[in-house]
């Protein structure tokens, strides 16, 4: 093995007590002034340099009776030895935001109500707050977040609907209502709102049941309630998808309210009259995750919804 690597794999023979008591004395190049600093003998604060010396391997300091000075080889030595207490210091406090949640690494799921609704603001703030905490965002269904947030492979996720499931967490954070999207030369266009029994008849653009499967379980029960199944012609695996298909006339589609937020050319929202039921949209998270930052994430999240939810429908929008 060579010399350089000899030399790093060979542990310190000094402390940092050593280090210290040696930057005093650096510092006030007098032994007595220097001991009265750290408040210890004279005597105890020349063996500990004295040993220091020995460790390093060379003198760090030149004595005499009427003075002291650093050596060449000190003053490397004390330069090197206040960057390394500089990065100590500073990873003592990296380690106690990371303990205390300030600090580390957040793994997000999210789904496309969640994007079009209120969790960009919700991150803005919190990035304003927390700008220590790497986020990590991942596009996910709910039910895939939901499988994510049990194994371990995402520390919180923003889901439609509460999960019941006694290892997982539950924070709502924002409701949406039910909408209609026409396109903007539809018959129905000019109409303030529609019933949903109104679109009985009209083909349906939806989103796939293997990336909107929970949104449609929910879609299904509002056509159940008001008479009809839906007239499905195609579907869509994503919002632009979707959005892109009722622009273009092909059909109808019902949406939550976050749409109003990111409606794109071509394509009226119409709130729905007679629909009541509230599109949730949760925070998950598992019970046994041991995440400090996850734990302030998921208190900001429920402080940041308050005592009810963020809404997301006719009564804070303009309808088109």
């Amino acid at each position: 093995m060579n010399k350089l690597g000899s030399d790093s794999s060979l542990h310190l023979r000094f402390d940092l007590r050593q280090v210290r008591a040696f930057l005093a004395v650096a510092s006030e190049l007098h032994f007595r002034r220097a001991a009265e600093r750290l408040f210890v003998s004279q005597s105890a604060l020349s063996r500990s340099i004295l040993a220091l010396e020995n460790a390093v391997g060379t003198p760090l300091l030149e004595r005499s009776t009427r003075q002291v000075q650093l050596t060449a080889a000190g003053v490397a030595f004390a330069e090197e030895c206040r960057q390394a207490l500089s990065y100590l210091e500073r990873a003592s406090r990296v380690a106690n935001a990371a303990a205390q949640g300030w600090r580390g690494h957040l793994r997000i799921g999210y789904m496309s109500f969640a994007i079009s609704g209120s969790l960009p603001v919700l991150l803005r703030n919190y990035w304003i707050q927390f700008p220590d905490v790497v986020t990590d965002l991942e596009y996910a269904p709910s039910a895939q977040q939901r499988a994510k947030v049990l194994d371990g492979s995402i520390d919180i996720g923003f889901v439609i609907g509460r999960v019941q499931n006694d290892r997982i967490r539950n924070a709502l954070l924002e409701t949406n209502d039910f909408v209609a999207l026409l396109p903007d030369t539809h018959r129905l266009a000019s109409l303030p709102q529609l019933r949903l029994a109104d679109l009985a008849d009209e083909p349906f653009i939806l989103g796939t049941e293997a990336t909107f499967s929970t949104f449609r379980k929910l879609l299904f029960n509002v056509c159940y309630d008001a008479g009809f199944y839906p007239n499905i012609v195609q579907e869509a695996s994503n919002t632009s998808g979707i959005f892109g298909m009722v622009a273009a006339g092909i059909g109808v589609s019902l949406y939550a309210g976050c749409a109003r937020n990111d409606c794109r050319t071509g394509v009226v929202v119409k709130p729905l009259a007679d629909v009541i039921e509230p599109i949730p949209t949760f925070a998950i998270w598992e019970v046994s995750n041991p995440s400090e930052v996850l734990q302030r994430f998921a208190t900001f999240v429920k402080r940041y919804a308050g005592a009810g939810a963020v809404r997301n429908d006719a009564a804070t929008h303009n309808t088109q």
